[in-house]
């Protein structure tokens, strides 16, 4: 791959390929760029008076990867989807309409009055006195049972009765233990940790860490909310193999919201005092409540509530037929059991597509919108999505951070959480499971630290995980590195400069352009990369009106990135959202190819490829 990128420089530069500087003034400076000066006075961003703001690039999302995802959501092969509605709108009227089919006889229904209905925007205005191809009720695989003891495990009394008349009182008494021991709760804190059996990987457990500190990194007035945690690790399981590594990734087994998981106990009409109680739950197939391990049918003791906290999603994911085919079978208001039915049959089809493009709606929220369904707790669970972990990279160099307390070394890792917000039909907006997690814990953390708390409890469930970030599989402790990320796709970076800087020779081989949306309140760990951070971060604002976007600097920096990407051991990282800032990166990597290079669009294209083969270049964006 080497070889194939240095024939194709030979044939299409102009100019040879720089040499690593022999002194430090040699390499180029992130302080004084010429051609980001010349570029921002000699051109102007709008021709007219009125400014107007950037638009960022648009980005697809991908729902379904295969057949069985689009029959898992829909209910409905694909052969049958497109039979029933092709996406295009084709079945609308100019209005927004639908267009009734000539031969079927519609009837008008009552909508639900109440403020959840009206927030799902649905389309109906009536419906087919006779629906076709209405999904089946889907299969129930898990099942809630009360807990009763086996007959073959006696009675205190009896068990005492029999060991004064068996001989053999060791095998007796292991064998009871056995049986009862089934029937128990595990003795585990499930408010701060999940059950074991939620295990993300073997030989992996989540793990309760405490917070050590928690802070808020942006200012007042951000768009976006991010904070920082350090972890303390001291305690950490030693016999999993894997150490933490800079630039590496956690898992965290975030819960739902204890208020949600309250609120949707009171509309399935759980009472109170069963909530906490020790119940069996049988599955027939699947990994549920697990993620990880073979498909097979399990039985174990557990809490209703501990399965709505950490076992299944209630809000991440657009509602399914296989939902609402649940409510509508258990929904006694005629007017709402004909909606249902309509949204899960092969007329409801358009509407459907409709209803699951839109925001994503929790199970609350249908609850609320259809109050006369009332669907069985463990029926509901056979359906939902497993709650699948969370995973965030290491914004420090674990190797190095270490603190004196309580007389002896703990260790702490460090990182750093941007909360994601959803539109929400009660509030304006909700949190995303597992940032609205840990914005959560980093307030209750904080505000027992301003009322004075000196031991304060606040723990993160986490564990090492088999997730390892591509940025730290292809880290080297040599060679110049240019870093570009944007918001807290900025966080690995840190760790990987704390390390490079540690070695004197390294200060003038690392640098870092780091995009924001204003430096006043977006940047984030100002002052906290080490020693010569004003020497090799660059920070670029895109405030409205204002600034840039960090792939007009990467642009602005040629000289530099062709500098990097040509030299022995030279890599390039990129890490950040890619809507909007990992593709526009991209192609302002290929104008430099091409700018500096000689090359055309294509061989520009390629010439990143095969650095990206090599590991030259490393993109992780989401």
């Amino acid at each position: 791959m080497a070889a194939q990128v240095d024939r194709m420089m030979a044939q299409h530069s102009a100019n040879s390929i720089p040499e690593e500087p022999q002194l430090p003034s040699i390499a180029p400076s992130l302080t004084y760029s010429e051609s980001s000066e010349h570029s921002e006075s000699e051109e102007p961003r709008q021709s007219d008076d009125t400014e107007q703001p950037r638009r960022r690039r648009a980005s697809t999302v991908l729902i379904v990867k295969s057949p069985a995802d689009i029959q898992r959501i829909t209910g409905e092969t694909t052969t049958q989807l497109v039979q029933r509605c092709c996406g295009g709108g084709c079945c609308l009227t100019s209005d927004g309409k639908r267009v009734k089919k000539q031969g079927i006889e519609y009837e008008r229904v009552k909508f639900p009055d109440n403020d959840a209905y009206r927030a799902l925007n649905l389309k109906i205005e009536e419906v087919p006195t006779v629906l076709n191809n209405i999904l089946d009720l889907p299969e129930q695989t898990a099942f809630l049972q009360p807990l009763r003891r086996p007959s073959n495990v006696p009675s205190p009394t009896e068990s005492t009765a029999a060991l004064n008349t068996d001989g053999n009182t060791t095998s007796a008494t292991t064998d009871i233990e056995k049986s009862v021991q089934k029937l128990a709760l595990e003795d585990l804190d499930t408010k701060i940790q999940p059950p074991s059996f939620v295990q993300p990987h073997p030989p992996h457990h989540v793990f309760p860490a405490r917070i050590h500190t928690a802070r808020e990194l942006t200012g007042q007035g951000a768009e976006k909310r991010t904070f920082h945690f350090d972890i303390d690790v001291t305690n950490y399981p030693e016999d999993e193999g894997v150490d933490f590594k800079v630039g590496g990734a956690i898992g965290v087994s975030a819960p739902n919201e204890e208020s949600m998981v309250e609120e949707l106990l009171d509309l399935l009409l759980v009472p109170r005092f069963l909530r906490d109680k020790p119940v069996l739950l049988r599955t027939t197939k699947g990994r549920w409540p697990t993620v990880w391990g073979e498909d097979q049918a399990r039985e174990l003791v557990t809490t209703r509530r501990d399965l709505l906290t950490w076992c299944s999603d209630i809000q991440s994911y657009p509602p399914t037929k296989q939902l609402l085919r649940i409510l509508a079978e258990f929904a006694t208001n005629e007017d709402e059991r004909k909606i249902l039915f309509f949204l899960c049959s092969a007329e409801g089809q358009g509407v459907f597509c409709d209803f699951r493009t839109g925001p994503h709606i929790t199970v609350a929220q249908l609850l609320h919108a259809f109050p006369s369904a009332r669907p069985p707790l463990d029926l509901l669970l056979s359906v939902l999505q497993p709650l699948m972990p969370r995973f965030y990279s290491l914004s420090n160099d674990p190797h190095e951070s270490f603190l004196r307390r309580d007389g002896k070394q703990h260790r702490l890792i460090e990182i750093a959480v941007t909360v994601h917000t959803s539109d929400d039909w009660r509030t304006g907006s909700r949190n995303g499971v597992g940032s609205g997690f840990f914005q959560r814990q980093a307030l209750k953390y904080i505000e027992a630290q301003e009322r004075g708390e000196k031991d304060i409890e606040v723990y993160i469930p986490m564990f090492k995980g088999l997730m390892a970030n591509p940025l730290a599989k292809q880290f080297v402790s040599d060679g110049p590195m240019l870093l570009i990320g944007a918001g807290v796709g900025i966080a690995p970076f840190r760790g990987f400069v704390q390390r490079r800087l540690k070695t004197a020779n390294c200060a003038n081989k690392v640098w870092v352009l780091q995009g924001c949306r204003d430096s006043l309140v977006d940047e984030l760990y100002s002052g906290e990369w080490g020693v010569h951070e004003d020497e090799v971060k660059r920070v670029v604002e895109s405030r409205r009106g204002q600034g840039r976007y960090v792939q007009e600097e990467v642009k602005a920096q040629a000289d530099l990135v062709w500098y990097i990407i040509n030299s022995v051991d030279g890599r390039v990282f990129v890490c950040g959202s890619s809507k909007g800032m990992g593709e526009g990166v991209e192609q302002a990597l290929i104008e430099v190819a091409m700018e500096k290079g000689n090359l055309e669009h294509d061989e520009a294209k390629q010439f990143w490829e095969l650095k990206r083969e090599v590991g030259q270049y490393i993109a992780e964006t989401w």
